[in-house]
């Protein structure tokens, strides 16, 4: 079999021109923004970003809502040859200074609030800018850039992801990493000029991003939305006669639980999910709750995007499904080896193709453990995402997942890594030791548990946990917090997490 050709991309922010030029591209707030507008607020926000940081290749952050500036910061930090490295607004000081101080970033836009949350942890080399200051610029009717010559494989983004062993890591993506993930899902979702998407989730995270950018791509209009509760989803949903809706399983429990209007339920025609599997019977209650929409499983990771994608009609005899590959994703599942499994045995998920990044940002070390030669049955070849996800293949092709080798928590739709909680905790003073682990919730996916042993046999529960609450975002904040006296360790003289793991589930359970 031949390798297959890599598919045409382009520089991401011409999808500011993809769609008519008095379509609605944006809905923010009481806004409407038209495709022509996009573009011009997409140029003139790059000539100010330009003219802030000068030469092409640097960095620059945005820490904010979902306001407009927040959405086109992506399209204008590559117009203008920058790398854009979106903050999750929910992080707090002490996460986004790791952020910039590791992106090496020149450039922060962000509000007050948050730049009074960094106090004098702004790293040296980073000039801070308001929100304001650069929305000024994107509205003024100043100077705008022209849509960018980039090539494909340059650098666009830097997005943070949490890893098993300690602090977020910045992954690498491209120009054409970003315009075949839009195309992708736009074209399996088969995304119209006349859908309309609601954006809940985070801009920091690719699943999130990917709700502007495909959108985009298809020339449909997209309502970024920071909500509080299901019922503000519920009031967007009509007040834009949305038709797509992107979620992870916490999200969905809270909605099914909701009280929707008949004529605003069935206005969603595709609900698509990701961060997390969907049981069975909460599928079942989205098909009750939303009898007009397709239910479009997915799984992903932030090293190449988005993986695999459940067809709709294999939902209901297939629930448990991973589905197959999307489009420009190679999906293999592999023995240690490499070699490719049977049917229903066992292995390694592997992504190969053109949506596999370009690595973690300034570390080779880690880069070489998940970037890897793809396997030799790869069409593609080059370099592969060894996933670290056990998942088995059917004789019809379907994939499901078996287990994931890391310690990462899956809670609310974010991966946690359980050593930064631990290093918080320990930061406090308050405690010698720290284990954290998950949980099975069938709210939040996974509940975070922390066990701690006290410094001097003390346990000043009420510090710690507002120590937390100051250093971790709310998604990162343990349920239960349990003091010991000791615990258990291995032959290695290490912590037995396995073992602390277990007993607290016995008593749990006693």
């Amino acid at each position: 079999m031949t390798k297959p050709q890599n598919p045409v991309s382009h520089p991401i922010d011409h999808l500011a021109r993809r769609g008519a030029m008095d379509a609605t591209a944006l809905l923010t707030g009481e806004r409407s923004t038209t495709y022509a507008e996009l573009d011009a607020g997409v140029g003139r926000l790059a000539a100010w970003l330009r003219e802030q940081v000068g030469d092409p290749g640097e960095r620059v952050a945005s820490w904010s809502a979902k306001t407009r500036l927040a959405c086109l910061m992506p399209l204008a930090a590559a117009r203008a040859g920058l790398i854009h490295v979106p903050i999750n607004p929910l992080l707090k000081g002490p996460q986004a200074q790791h952020i910039l101080a590791d992106s090496g970033a020149k450039l922060l836009v962000t509000n007050a609030a948050r730049a009074e949350a960094l106090g004098d942890g702004l790293p040296a080399g980073c000039a801070l800018h308001d929100l304001k200051a650069a929305e000024q610029a994107m509205d003024s009717g100043g100077e705008a850039l022209p849509p960018s010559k980039a090539d494909p494989d340059d650098l666009a983004a830097i997005l943070y992801t949490s890893g098993s062993t300690g602090r977020p890591k910045g992954v690498m993506l491209s120009h054409a990493n970003l315009w075949l993930g839009a195309e992708s899902v736009a074209t399996y979702l088969k995304l119209a000029p006349a859908d309309r998407v609601l954006g809940v989730l985070p801009l920091s995270f690719d699943y999130g991003q990917n709700q502007l950018l495909s959108s985009w791509y298809a020339g449909a209009a997209v309502a970024p939305l920071d909500y509080l509760t299901a019922r503000d989803v519920m009031k967007a949903v009509a007040r834009h006669g949305i038709t797509t809706l992107a979620g992870v399983p916490p999200l969905w429990v809270q909605l099914v639980e909701s009280d929707w209007p008949a004529d605003t339920a069935a206005s969603l025609r595709r609900l698509t999910n990701s961060g997390g599997a969907l049981t069975p019977s909460l599928i079942d209650a989205m098909r009750r709750t939303f009898p007009a929409a397709d239910i479009y499983p997915m799984y992903g990771l932030t090293e190449a995007f988005r993986s695999t994608w459940l067809e709709p009609g294999f939902v209901a005899d297939h629930p448990t499904s991973m589905g197959r590959a999307i489009p420009h994703a190679e999906i293999l599942v592999c023995r240690g080896d490499g070699t490719i499994t049977a049917d229903e045995e066992p292995g390694e998920l592997v992504h190969c193709g053109p949506l596999v990044a370009k690595g973690y940002w300034r570390d080779a070390a880690r880069t070489a453990e998940r970037f890897r030669p793809a396997p030799a049955a790869s069409l593609y070849g080059g370099t592969a995402v060894w996933s670290g996800d056990t998942v088995r293949r059917d004789a019809n092709g379907l994939l499901y997942f078996v287990g994931r080798d890391d310690a990462m928590i899956k809670t609310a739709g974010n991966r946690v890594s359980p050593t930064e909680i631990e290093d918080a905790a320990i930061a406090s003073g308050l405690v010698y030791e720290a284990v954290a682990f998950g949980i099975p919730d069938t709210r939040l996916g996974a509940a975070i548990i922390l066990i701690v042993r006290g410094r001097d046999g003390g346990a000043d529960r009420d510090a710690l946990a507002a120590h937390l609450r100051r250093t971790l975002p709310n998604f990162m904040q343990p349920q239960t917090i349990e003091w010991r006296d000791a615990l258990p360790r291995n032959p290695n003289g290490k912590l037995d997490r396995v073992a602390i793991a277990a007993d607290w589930a016995r008593k749990a359970a006693a």
